[in-house]
């Protein structure tokens, strides 16, 4: 019984590492990823899961009178979750749907219950290696409070900080329902 330890000992230290770690500097890592043309940086407390959109795709269903970028509702174990295509959302461009194709969960902690449809996943990128700099509104009108502040990398590659919880409160992204579209016109 050289391997045993106290429960209660691994708890207090789990805790006081989980309190330190809050303390501490915010993280400077975050989830690159593709939409259209756009390079995106989103935090990792605000993603909950990356799943290949061909694990879902059998199991999207479209959902009348809404807007094109609103691709459906999709079963995630178990879970109805709301299909945005990023993409056609910032830019009015489609998402290529390819085998690199991803939908980024938003976390649970948003209580969102939505996925955001990209073209493929870059990696971890450090804010502190890339460079600050001036970047177009990808809406191309009014700035709006989820597209945050603009990057470059090494590589010149422009990126744009992509605020996850003021998408998921915008209201031009809780509005998902077709202009002029009314619970008659289905009929």
């Amino acid at each position: 019984m050289a391997n045993h330890f106290s429960l209660r000992t691994f708890q207090e230290s789990l805790a006081q590492r989980l309190r330190e770690a809050s303390a501490g500097p915010a993280p400077t890592s975050r989830l690159g990823v593709q939409s259209g043309g756009d390079y995106w940086l989103l935090r990792l407390d605000e993603v909950g899961e990356i799943l290949p959109l061909s694990d879902v795709a059998g199991r999207m269903a479209p959902v009348p009178l809404t807007k094109s970028w609103y691709l459906g509702v999709a079963n995630v174990r178990g879970n109805l979750v709301g299909v945005v295509d990023l993409s056609l959302f910032t830019s009015g461009v489609p998402a290529s749907r390819t085998a690199a194709s991803r939908l980024v969960l938003v976390a649970g902690r948003l209580q969102a219950h939505c996925a955001l449809l990209v073209d493929r996943m870059i990696g971890l990128r450090n804010l502190e290696r890339l460079q600050a700099m001036d970047v177009e509104n990808t809406s191309g009108g009014m700035p709006v409070s989820w597209q945050g502040a603009g990057l470059r990398d090494s590589n010149g590659q422009a990126w744009r900080e992509l605020d996850v919880t003021a998408l998921v409160a915008d209201e031009n992204f809780l509005h998902a329902g077709r202009d002029g579209a009314t619970a008659g016109a289905a009929a």
